[in-house]
């Protein structure tokens, strides 16, 4: 998901798009939240690791 998500916003920065880079910056914020969340060993989701 980070890795979409920084994809999305060099897309959205490079194209002027900006619902792209919104897009982006959105799914970063996510993905690093769950994340730090699987690595404390908090299930997410039910599941112990979200990938």
């Amino acid at each position: 998901m980070i890795i979409l998500g920084l994809i999305l916003l060099v897309i959205g920065l490079v194209v002027p798009i900006s619902i792209l880079a919104t897009i982006g910056g959105i799914l970063i914020i996510i993905g690093v939240v769950l994340w730090i969340l699987g690595a404390l060993g908090r299930s997410v989701g039910g599941r112990k690791h979200y990938w």
